[in-house]
This record gives structure tokens, sequence and C-alpha cells, in this order.
């Protein structure tokens, strides 16, 4: 497929400008220049390309000012410059127009410009000099991800205090594999002979091959699918991409995208993934032919057990997604991140377009969190720039625990292990599902150990089920544009029989219900 360039450009190094750039012409004519490129996104909203507000389509969180005519947002603007900045319209060292000059070109209050240069700053590609004006500069990264330490910042406080905690996402060690015979067999065995072997076992590699959704130009491993996220975003993506992930999604995603630069379009689910309206409607402007309104990037979604909604793709949804994104050049990336212990069978729109999409199949929630590995597989010019990428740095990911990962493949115990998780997380979603449900209060979704819970007042939710000893995830982390309150509950970790003898699962469910209806007498605004 020639069209296909996933493999972004660098932002320039060199402070020269290229030959047609901004640089070359008169610093005055800045303004309009980046006014041209912001008004190639306005009309892409006034021509019916773009999500509308209130037809159930995004606006990414976008803040509205007054005189604002809602497109030219400071998200808008610092996203608009980003993607000028990484096409080299803008070079580093290039002086920028000053936020009054700006503000007034686009006809937007100053407050906004200013809203916008300091997310751009965040990200590290402007700088102040102080009277001496704002310049373009090298990304230099952003600061700890903020949503995550939301989710994993409230586990570790309570951790001293919760009762349960059901706030980690994390599996029931009941019922993961027994490492023991495993590891005691691995230890005989000698597998690194050179800093220059394959990466991947040559016993791993085979068995991923042959169990593989669709057929991979290139499989790897690395430590873990945010590792491969993390990996794959740095080598997909650039500054001022536009991204489209599910809403909810999780938080270390948007976290990820954050730092990156990169402008997330938040999409909607339903009982079958990603709606696909919406969907349509973020690749439309690959279509308008338009100047700097550019399409979408890459697509990041999870093919099952969706984090946090516990959604599962259809068939027909991947077939559908596929049609949409062929023809572009945007990537597909899938985390499998349930992987066998998923009720869901696997579906992936790599089926259809094997060489725009890449997979991540993990094997923590599975098989064993510090495995700490996951295989990444699909579009050849993305795996081999990981894998070569990867050698500049760790090299490869511990190829004791490769084997260990093979020997658990080929027993046939360990597929028992599977199925009985599997079995056993279904039946404590269902019971849990099934006491909400006795009390009008419902829950997202069918697959996977998380459940995605409405409720009335989300702060008010959590310190009353704290106040009963169970820890769980607030819901504002998880949302790319502001939404109902709602809680992430890790419900796979609910066995039925308590320490006592009773039903802590049912007990569990009976609190989170409750905590669900009660709600603060002081109004407040969706989350954002």
């Amino acid at each position: 497929m020639s069209s296909r360039c996933y493999i972004r450009p660098a932002v320039r190094s060199s402070s020269t400008p290229s030959a047609g750039s901004p640089a070359h012409q008169s610093p005055s004519r800045l303004p309009a220049l980046i006014a041209a490129a912001i008004d190639a996104d306005r009309h892409r909203d006034l021509d019916g390309t773009g999500p509308k507000a209130g037809a159930g389509a995004l606006r990414n969180g976008d803040t509205i000012h007054p005189g604002d005519d809602g497109t030219r947002t400071a998200r808008r603007i610092a996203a608009t410059i980003g993607r000028m900045i990484t096409a080299g319209d803008l070079a580093v060292g290039e002086r920028l127009p000053t936020v009054r000059e700006l503000s007034r070109r686009l006809g937007v209050s100053p407050t906004t410009v200013s809203v916008a240069w300091r997310s751009l700053a965040d990200v590290g590609v402007i700088e102040t000099r102080g009277r001496n004006g704002t310049y373009v500069r090298h990304p230099r990264g952003a600061e700890a991800p903020r949503r995550y330490r939301m989710v994993t910042g409230a586990a570790a406080d309570g951790a001293d205090h919760f009762d349960i905690d059901l706030s980690t996402g994390t599996p029931d060690p009941d019922l993961l594999p027994d490492l023991g015979p495993v590891i005691a067999r691995v230890s005989r065995q000698s597998l690194t002979s050179s800093y220059l072997d394959r990466p991947v076992l040559p016993a791993l590699e085979e068995l991923l091959d042959a169990t593989w959704p669709f057929a991979a130009e290139a499989i790897t491993v690395v430590d873990g699918a945010l590792d491969a996220l993390d990996r794959v975003a740095q080598v997909a993506l650039r500054l001022g991409d536009r991204v489209v992930v599910e809403h909810p999604a999780f938080p270390p995603i948007l976290d990820l995208l954050d730092q990156l630069g990169c402008e997330i379009v938040g999409v909607d689910v339903d009982d079958e993934g990603i709606v696909l309206d919406q969907l349509a409607a973020a690749f439309a402007t690959a279509e308008s032919g338009r100047p700097g309104a550019a399409p979408p990037a890459a697509v990041i979604l999870q093919p099952r057990a969706q984090n946090p909604a516990g959604i599962a793709m259809s068939a027909s949804r991947a077939a559908a997604i596929a049609g949409i994104v062929g023809g572009t050049t945007a990537l597909v990336v899938e985390d499998d991140h349930a992987n066998d212990i998923s009720s869901a069978p696997l579906v992936s729109v790599g089926s259809w377009l094997p060489a725009q999409t890449v997979h991540i199949r993990s094997y923590s929630k599975s098989h064993g969190p510090d495995l700490r590995l996951a295989a990444v597989g699909g579009s050849g010019e993305v795996v081999n720039s990981v894998a070569n990428r990867r050698r500049l740095g760790p090299g490869w990911s511990s190829r004791i625990l490769q084997a260990v990962l093979v020997e658990l493949l080929q027993d046939p115990s360990t597929a028992d292990t599977m199925a009985a998780a599997r079995s056993a997380y279904a039946d404590r979603r269902r019971a849990v599902a099934a006491v909400l449900a006795g009390h009008d209060v419902p829950m997202t979704g069918q697959d996977g150990i998380n459940a995605w819970i409405p409720v009335d007042d989300e702060r008010v939710a959590t310190v009353a089920l704290a106040a009963r000893g169970i820890g769980v995830a607030p819901g504002h982390p998880f949302l790319v544009r502001p939404d109902g309150d709602h809680l992430r509950v890790t419900v796979g970790l609910l066995a039925h029989d308590g320490p006592d003898g009773g039903s802590r699962l049912a007990e569990v469910a009976e609190a989170v219900a409750a905590a669900a209806r009660q709600h603060s007498t002081h109004r407040r605004p969706a989350h954002r």
C-alpha cells in the first residue's frame, strides 16, 4: 500500500527555516498564516465535515470564550500551531506573534491565546523569553501523567485502610497460573548468547504467529501493554496529530497523547464498539480538501473488555471501522489488554486492514502482571521501527520471562486455568450486575473485570464507599470530554464467599448500589 506513511518526521532541529517557510517572509504575515490554518478547521465544522456539539460528536473539552464561534478555541489554536511546527511551517527558533496581535487577528480574547500558549509551553514546543517574545523550541516532554495518578493515587492512598480495594483494575491473584513449576523448568535454560540475538525467542515468535488474529507483517515483544502503546505512539505520532480514542478511555492513553501534544478526538462507544457516525465525522476532513484540516493520524481502541466500559467489538463493527479508515493513512492501534480472560471472541480490524493495524496482546492480566510482557504485531513499518529503536535502549524484553511465557503457553494446564478464570470473572460480573439492576442502577458492557457504573454524585459515592472500607476509582479521569458522574469498579476481584462465609460479592454490590444513589446538595458542573 504505497500511500501509507506512519513514521512521522521529527521537528526540524535546525533553527534555519526551509525555503518557503513563514520565516522567509515578513514576521507581520505570521498571524495571517496561522489564522489561515485555523480557518481550515473552522470551515471543516461549518460545512458539516466535522463533529458538532449537541449531536453526539465531540469538541474535546474545548473552552468557548465570549465572541468565540466555537471553533477558534484555545485547544484548537494549540493543535493547529503544533501541526505547523512539526510540518516545518514554523521552524525551531521562529518568533511567534504576540498574544494581543494573534488574538486580534483571530477575533478571540487574549485569554484564549494565552491558554493555547501555556498548553504548548507545557508540552515544551515553545518558550517565552520575557520581553524578547515567544519562540518555537525543541519538544521536551510533559509533566507526570495526571489522569492516571487520579486512579492509581487513590489506590495507593487507600491501601492501608480499605478492606477491599476495587480501584486497581488488576486481576485476582487466585485466578492466575502457578508460575512455580514453570520457573523451575526455565531456570535450567541458557537463553542469551549475544546482545545481538533476536529480540523475540523463536519458540515464542512461532506461538504468536500461529495465534495472531491476522497475518502480521512483523511481531515483536515489549514490556507490557502500556510500554507497547508508548513505543508505537512514539514512532507513529507527532505533535498536533489528531488521534481518535474511545470515550470513556483508559487514562494512561489520554495522558500519553497529552504528553505527545496530540489532539484527542473522543468517540462514544455502544454495545458493539466505537460509534460509526462519530468516527466517520472525524475522518470527513480527509475528503474536504481544505489545507490544515488534517484527518486523524491514528485510531486507538480496545477490541474487547474495554476499560472501563466492558464493551466488546463485534465483527460487523470492525468491518465498518475498516471501511472508514481504509484508504487513509491512519493507523489502527488495538490494545487487547484482557487477552485470554475475556469472555468475548477476539475481533480485529486487522482482519480487513492488516497493513494499517498494530495489534497489542498483553499477558499481564491473564498470565501474571509481573511477567511484564506484551506482543506487538501488524504493520511491518511500525513494528520494525519499534523493535529497531529498542535496540538502542533495552535491546529486548527479558528472555527468561519470554521463556516462562513459552512454557505457560505450551502447558495444557494453562488453558484450563484460563477457562476457569474466564468463567469466574464472567460469573462475578453477572452477579454484580444483577444486584445493581435490582436497585435500578445500570452497568455497561458484558466483558472484562471492570464495571462502569453511573452515579448521582461521583465524589459522594467514592467517599461513602471508602467509609465502608471499599475503594473504587473515580470516573472523571477516564473521560475525554464532559460527561455524567461514574465509578470504575474492578468487580473481577469480588469472590462470592467472604472471610466469614457470607457473600462478600453481594455485600459490596449492595453498598455500590446504595452509594450510586447518594448525592450532594451542592450542584456541580459535569466532569471534564
